[in-house]
């Protein structure tokens, strides 16, 4: 089965609209999509019809021991619970913009001078990132890709990182789960196996239950080990491309293919947010 739970549009840091997602997901055949960007629900109206099977979700921005995780959230449904949860997302936003300018104040004293006005300008609709200052710094000369922009700046730590208060995976997952969502441990080799297996320990009862074994990059090698992983701690393997367009080049195109017994899991294990 073709699905993608796990791709981004420019409602965060994708470089295609949410209408645009929708019809690739069209022409790619898939029979489940999730449009799940960065702390934002806002793409998944232009996304409904795309695929017999859509789902409301997001990506949502979590740490834990200093270490960004990242968990996607499927099924989220209209209600207190949804409302509570775009309640924490517009706080973050605000904390994001805010950010933004004090990574501008950290290139500066570096020597790199960019606008954060413009940034903030050109990322209008949606959540502003780390990503947006990337692009900006190629597009001033100071580095020659997005990649090196993070190696060299922005990553966790480096010269002009700014750590912001984010949510506690225990705050991400209880917050989704109140708005009737599944979760799953998103790209779980960025934590590693010892990392991302306490994770699944201390969360799963609150409703951490899948991983995303079937990641858009990952080998059939890797995917059997992340699978074993997940087997062994009773979960649910999930799969997504972490599609971003033309911004990550790597992943051409929407959708991975889910071998029938990981499938029939899945919407097992997604049945309540389908049906709801």
């Amino acid at each position: 089965m073709r699905v993608d739970l796990h791709c981004h549009s420019t409602c965060s840091d994708g470089s295609q609209t949410p209408a645009q997602i929708a019809q690739l997901a069209r022409e790619r055949e898939l029979e489940l999509l999730c449009l799940t960007d960065h702390d934002s629900m806002a793409g998944h109206p232009a996304t409904v019809g795309a695929a017999p099977r859509v789902l409301r979700g997001l990506e949502l921005s979590c740490r834990d021991r200093e270490r960004s995780v990242h968990v996607l959230c499927y099924g989220v449904r209209p209600g207190p619970g949804m409302d509570a949860l775009q309640a924490r997302l517009d706080q973050i936003q605000h904390v994001r913009i805010h950010r933004i300018r004090l990574i501008c104040a950290k290139l500066d004293g570096l020597g790199i001078h960019l606008d954060a006005d413009a940034i903030l300008a050109r990322a209008e609709g949606r959540t502003a990132g780390r990503p947006d200052v990337a692009r900006a710094l190629v597009e001033a000369g100071a580095v020659p890709t997005t990649k090196d922009a993070f190696t060299r700046y922005l990553r966790d730590g480096g010269p002009a990182d700014v750590p912001i208060a984010r949510l506690s995976p225990a705050e991400g997952v209880e917050l989704a789960v109140a708005a009737g969502a599944r979760c799953s441990l998103a790209h779980p080799h960025t934590l590693g196996a010892e990392h991302a297996t306490d994770l699944l320990r201390a969360h799963r009862d609150r409703g951490l239950e899948g991983l995303e074994a079937w990641y858009g990059r990952y080998s059939d090698e890797e995917r059997r080990r992340w699978a074993d992983l997940a087997d062994a701690h009773g979960l649910v393997v999930t799969g997504g491309s972490d599609f971003h367009g033309d911004l990550v080049p790597e992943v051409p195109t929407l959708g991975v293919e889910l071998p029938p017994p990981r499938a029939e899991a899945l919407l097992a294990w997604l049945e309540p947010a389908l049906t709801a």
